[in-house]
């Protein structure tokens, strides 16, 4: 099994963890249809051709554990949470240039 370490900086994710689709399956206590499903709505993104190849990254660790919450705690689907994420990460890049400016 792979070895996770995550440090936070700043409120960023600096991240020197690599997961295959078993790893964050089982971190993520989810099964790999439901993974694959996240895959195909954009959700995360993993490096490699085939789901046997697959690597995710600790920011993917992050974007499932937080769609599964935006399923669960507010009953959005798979393409909502998508949505939720990428407006998400829009939010944050934004604020991250307007401290440039300040």
């Amino acid at each position: 099994m792979t070895q996770t370490r995550l440090v936070i900086l700043e409120g960023e994710i600096a991240e020197a963890v690599e997961l295959s689709l078993t790893d964050l399956c089982r971190r993520c206590a989810i099964h790999a249809e439901l993974l694959l499903s996240f895959v195909e709505e954009g959700i995360v993104q993993p490096v490699g051709s085939r789901p046997s190849e697959w690597r995710f990254s600790g920011s993917d660790l992050i974007r499932v554990q937080t769609a599964l919450r935006l399923q669960h705690d507010l009953g959005i689907n798979l393409a909502g949470a998508a949505l939720a994420l990428d407006l998400m990460d829009e939010i944050r890049l934004l604020r991250q240039r307007l401290r440039q400016f300040e």
